[in-house]
């Protein structure tokens, strides 16, 4: 592991103990990885719902492949300078899938690692339909994972999605058990009122993170809200692929109703800029650095 990499799990968790809130945005391919990265957050979250979506074009219901994520994890961390929070879904399997899990998305350079107590194959914390497995097999992943990784500084985020399916005093009953097992972040997964995201608040001594999805299950709430309520972070996994969606969309539709792009008011990346934002400028460096050598010889 590289001291950089080593410097960006140690940024990444003193903003995370840090007062105030840090807003995470979702990255899902290395173009919405490249423009966060350029923006200046503290961090950014590789969305498994986002991921899924673009990469393989199917619903986030466990059906990609810890070798696609550990692929995206890779390329997104090894392609930006800002902290990278990844997805792990389950840890893929069973303990020995975890520590293969963590062992990879660490070597890859993540900054942090999220986990989750759903049963195999999960689905998208906002979706209906999903089960979690006893919350002490999920307390001895949090276990391997934290003995697993070979960097302190590695987070570990433990989610529990038991609140839809069993109610907020279970989700609350395991945050604490996924506590005491040494989780680093506590994600209790999909709040269903302000009220209700208050007192996961304060239950826990534990950093939170608030998972805010736009017409998901969890209300949309201000960064100042979600501070004074007590997270230390909130990310925001779906923001970016739907406004992505949205543009997409409305600019092919106008593509085929006109058969041209001409006269189109969708406000479009200027191309020099795009260039620059996929590091053009470095290979052309590169091809006039050794058109000169090639000349010289």
């Amino acid at each position: 592991m590289t001291g950089q990499n080593l410097h960006f799990r140690t940024r990444l968790a003193e903003s995370i103990r840090a007062p105030g809130l840090t807003s995470i945005p979702g990255v899902f391919d290395m173009i919405s990885a490249r423009i966060a990265d350029q923006i200046g957050f503290d961090a950014l979250y590789m969305t498994g719902y986002g991921t899924t979506a673009s990469h393989l074009g199917i619903p986030d219901a466990g059906l990609i492949s810890y070798a696609e994520m550990l692929s995206r994890v890779t390329a997104i961390a090894g392609g930006t300078r800002t902290p990278l929070i990844a997805d792990a879904d389950t840890g893929f399997g069973g303990l020995l899938n975890l520590e293969r899990t963590v062992r990879g998305y660490e070597a890859a350079g993540a900054a942090a690692i999220q986990i989750e107590d759903q049963e195999f194959p999960k689905k998208c914390g906002h979706t209906l339909g999903r089960k979690v497995i006893p919350a002490e097999d999920m307390a001895q992943k949090i276990r391997v994972a934290i003995d697993t990784r070979d960097d302190p500084e590695l987070l570990i985020v433990a989610r529990t999605d038991a609140r839809t399916v069993h109610g907020l005093d279970e989700a609350l009953r395991r945050g604490e058990v996924y506590a005491k097992a040494g989780a680093d972040i506590l994600f209790i997964e999909s709040p269903e009122s302000e009220e209700e995201m208050e007192r996961i608040c304060q239950s826990f001594d534990t950093p939170l993170v608030a998972n805010i999805v736009e017409g998901g299950r969890t209300p949309v709430l201000s960064a100042p809200s979600l501070a004074k309520l007590g997270y230390s972070a909130a990310i925001f996994p779906a923001f970016g692929f739907l406004a992505a969606g949205a543009a997409l969309r409305e600019a092919y539709t106008t593509l085929r109703e006109t058969g041209s792009s001409h006269g189109g008011n969708q406000p479009l990346f200027d191309f020099s800029d795009f260039n620059r934002l996929m590091g053009f400028e470095d290979v052309w460096a590169f091809e006039a650095k050794w058109s000169q050598q090639n000349d010289k010889g």
